[in-house]
């Protein structure tokens, strides 16, 4: 039941925060000599502008399709490592959380490769005259036949760096908010406080490792259209510092943040409204908060 709820939540969480997905990687890659964008509204305005509504939702298929594996991963991983942890502590919280992320980088990786190759296809096109990819399936064949396991493979470690800590610090940052909040089942404002939890705990996750994901997304659309620019992560960092100072790291750091709320806001409600009806004929229904905890949109997530 929990593994379902958690599908629903994600698919919605997907929905609410791709657009800003899409706008956040757009300024994460664009050329610092000739930018296209100004800032997060100006690329928002100029995506519905020049490719329609439907530029924004770019690439939406890839994090769609694995949705129901990375699920699977953060909810089964967590779950057993906290039972085998045995007890409920905050140092627990973040070691489960953090094998959860680590072992979903497996699926994530591959998944946001395809997704930021479908987002920056057709940049600034309302309909684009040669698609290079037909969907985000096709992508990652198209990848995987020219560059094999390596290439749909790239910027796994970029992404283990991040998921790892990105995730430990989640279910740190929503048990403590929780438990500060008094998150209780008979509360008549648990959902709003539930609401907060998961938004404030998504935040505080992407805030964390930010510069980490800036890195991945310029490894992963580096090539698109052109010759590779970067020969691995220490050279990305050095050409990123150089030619841009450290600012950046911090580009598209705003429309991730008002992603990041929402998108957990809106799946962690999903999650629970799913919980509280499926399971209000059962006499224990649901007993905390910990039980109904939602996968972090980075991708998604």
């Amino acid at each position: 039941m929990d593994f379902v709820a958690g599908c629903i939540g994600g698919a919605a969480g997907v929905l609410v925060g791709h657009p800003f997905d899409t706008v956040k990687v757009r300024l994460q890659v664009q050329s610092v000599d000739k930018p296209l964008y100004r800032g997060t509204y100006h690329c928002f305005q100029s995506i519905v502008r020049q490719e329609s509504m439907s530029g924004l939702y770019k690439g939406i298929g890839s994090p769609m399709m694995g949705l129901t594996f990375i699920n699977a991963i953060v909810f089964g991983v967590q779950g057993n490592a906290m039972r085998m942890l045995s007890a409920d502590t905050p140092l627990h919280q973040f070691l489960a959380g953090a094998a959860a992320g680590l072992i979903q980088s497996v699926i994530c990786c591959p998944m946001e490769l395809a997704k930021t190759r479908m987002q920056m296809q057709g940049t600034g096109e309302k309909s684009a005259s040669r698609k290079m990819y037909r969907n985000s399936l096709d992508c990652l064949v198209r990848i995987y036949r020219k560059e094999g396991v390596r290439g749909i493979n790239r910027g796994m470690v970029t992404t283990v760096i991040r998921e790892t800590p990105g995730f430990g610090i989640y279910f740190l940052a929503y048990d403590t908010l929780t438990r500060a909040l008094g998150c209780d089942a008979d509360d008549g404002y648990i959902i709003p406080k539930l609401l907060l939890a998961g938004g404030m705990s998504g935040m505080a996750s992407w805030i964390s490792t930010y510069p980490v994901d800036v890195i991945k997304s310029r490894l992963q659309a580096d090539g698109v259209g052109g010759a590779n620019r970067y020969d691995g992560i220490m050279d990305c960092v050095r050409q990123s510092l150089r030619r841009e100072g450290w600012r950046a790291f911090t580009r598209g750091l705003t429309s991730t943040l008002l992603r990041a709320f929402p998108v957990n806001a809106t799946t962690f409600a999903t999650v629970t409204l799913f919980l509280m009806y499926m399971r209000e004929e059962e006499d224990d229904g649901v007993k905390d908060c910990e039980s109904m905890q939602p996968n972090l949109q980075h991708s998604s997530l």
